[in-house]
């Protein structure tokens, strides 16, 4: 399955955006594809080029594009009005539903980001303990707020807890409220709360940090002594979340944290976010509980809104049904199989990393790579022209991750290893 050219259609949309928005694009993923439509597990682009799709919006669809369930329950809500500020009986029952699946949640509250929910769990943290620094881990995406993006991507790692900003426009103050840990090295961790436990607020982590699953004893570890401190600790499960089970990482790792953030899947494809977690830390949302000096005030002009709960409940309900993460699995499986073995074949030094509902191959020598550090030698050249020869073959990736649906098939399944597999090869 091969893509053709663009039309004049879409190379015109190429020139707008160039002129019109910086960079020419959204800041999301570079390419000058410009997709008109997707359907289950493929996206079509303006110039009517079909791709099997693995980006799924950077991954809430997880079962899949225009579903016609989370569509109905849509355009019957569009009906009704699309928000109102104000409570409404969608976004409760989406909240009731949270709190039954995650072990966790007490209590939520929405926003409308990933980015949002990550700065409000961290201020919660603050809130609750009264203290100021955070510590995070080296590589992981806590979203573009001022202190997510402490030590994300840092091409030159720093020697130290320090922070290092990845951003213009930061200001050099907030380097000093971030403590920084190398991911899954828990002697480091523990080394740095049992230093700082006097200042730290909380201990925010993705349990699996991009594609980099924790080792064994890494988050019970982090539970541990973060428990024995009385420090919260903030799972950010804004990608995990209802993706590798029902229960989000929590579940799937066994480890429950003191709060969590939400995002992506609980939308359905639409703006809505959440921070979850215990009730005494929640009531810091609630003036009446907690008095004017403990009061965290929290407002968005579309957190909640209907029309994202809906199409979120329509979503969970479907991933409810039996066999449903079974089937994801299985799906991740065989294309992890079809691109370990595409690459081994051609003769391609590479390593396949995350989990089947969510990795990628890096170019790598390493036999494993276990934090950020660990990934600053792939190659970077070869990865971009792996995926660009994979995507003129109609596979639609981001250049560092494939998300797994629901609405893959067999067929998504075969045109995908077989993309894969020429594209090995004209690599080699």
């Amino acid at each position: 399955m091969k893509t053709g050219v663009a039309n004049a259609e879409e190379l015109a949309l190429v020139e707008t955006a160039k002129r019109v928005m910086p960079a020419g694009g959204f800041g999301n993923i570079a390419t000058d594809i410009i997709i008109r439509e997707g359907r289950a597990g493929r996206v079509w682009d303006v110039s009517g080029n079909e791709y099997v799709d693995y980006l799924l919006g950077s991954g809430p669809m997880l079962v899949g594009h225009a579903h016609p369930e989370v569509n109905a329950a849509v355009m019957e809500q569009v009906g009704r009005g699309s928000t109102f500020f104000a409570n409404n009986e969608h976004g409760i029952q989406l909240a009731a539903e949270i709190v039954e699946a995650l072990p966790c949640a007490d209590q939520v509250r929405f926003a409308s980001t990933g980015t949002e929910a990550d700065a409000y769990a961290m201020r919660l943290a603050r809130a609750w303990r009264k203290r100021s620094k955070i510590l995070k881990f080296e590589g992981g995406y806590h979203g573009m707020s001022d202190y997510g993006l402490m030590s994300l991507w840092p091409s030159r790692p720093g020697n130290s807890e320090a922070a290092i900003s990845d951003s213009a426009g930061i200001p050099e103050s907030v380097q000093g409220e971030m403590l920084v840990a190398p991911y899954n090295d828990l002697a480091a961790a523990e080394q740095l709360i049992h230093a700082h436990r006097d200042e730290l607020a909380g201990v925010i982590v993705e349990p699996m940090q991009r594609l980099i699953p924790p080792v064994a004893g890494f988050l019970q570890g982090l539970r541990a002594i973060t428990a024995e401190y009385g420090i919260p600790l903030i799972f950010d499960e804004v990608v995990t979340g209802f993706r590798l089970a029902y229960g989000g990482g929590q579940s799937y790792y066994g480890v429950t944290p003191d709060i969590c953030t939400l995002g992506k899947v609980i939308g359905g494809g639409y703006p809505l976010s959440a921070v979850a977690g215990r009730a005494e830390i929640m009531a810091h949302f609630d003036q009446a509980k907690v008095g004017a000096a403990g009061f965290m005030p929290q407002i968005g002009t579309l957190s909640g809104n209907p029309i994202a709960a809906v199409a979120g409940l329509a979503t969970l309900r479907i991933l409810k049904r039996p066999g449903a993460y079974e089937t994801i699995f299985a799906t991740g499986r065989a294309i992890w199989a079809g691109l370990e073995k595409a690459l081994k074949d051609a003769g391609q030094q590479a390593l396949i990393l995350g989990e089947p509902v969510m990795f990628d191959a890096l170019f790598t020598a390493r036999g494993s790579v276990t934090d950020y550090r660990g990934t600053l030698d792939v190659d970077k050249a070869r990865s971009k022209r792996f995926n660009e020869l994979v995507r003129e073959r109609g596979v639609f990736k981001s250049d560092s991750k494939i998300y797994i649906s629901l609405a893959h098939d067999a067929r998504d399944v075969q045109d995908t290893v077989a993309a894969f597999t020429e594209a090995a090869g004209m690599l080699a």
